[in-house]
């Protein structure tokens, strides 16, 4: 297996990890009534979302990953009136 192939399945794999423990940290954060406890996971929580978002930004400089297609404008309003409704 080629350098190039370890290394995009190295990433992909620590962005599905960093994603899976953002999921949990969404979810205990929303359950703990403790505010320090809550503090701390929060902060836990800001630095792993800085982490994936670096790791995505040279995920994609590597062409390891390619993001979806930005949403078109159009499609942007009518998500914000199903909401606003």
């Amino acid at each position: 297996m080629n350098q190039h192939l370890q290394d995009k399945e190295m990433v992909n794999d620590i962005l599905s990890m960093v994603n899976s423990s953002l999921t949990g940290y969404a979810n205990v954060i929303a359950q703990t009534s403790n505010q320090q406890l809550r503090q701390t996971l929060q902060q836990i929580r800001n630095s792993d979302e800085q982490f994936q978002y670096q790791l995505c930004q040279m995920a994609e400089q590597k062409n390891y990953y390619k993001p979806a297609q930005p949403a078109s404008q159009q499609d942007i309003q009518q998500v914000k009136s199903m909401l606003q409704s």
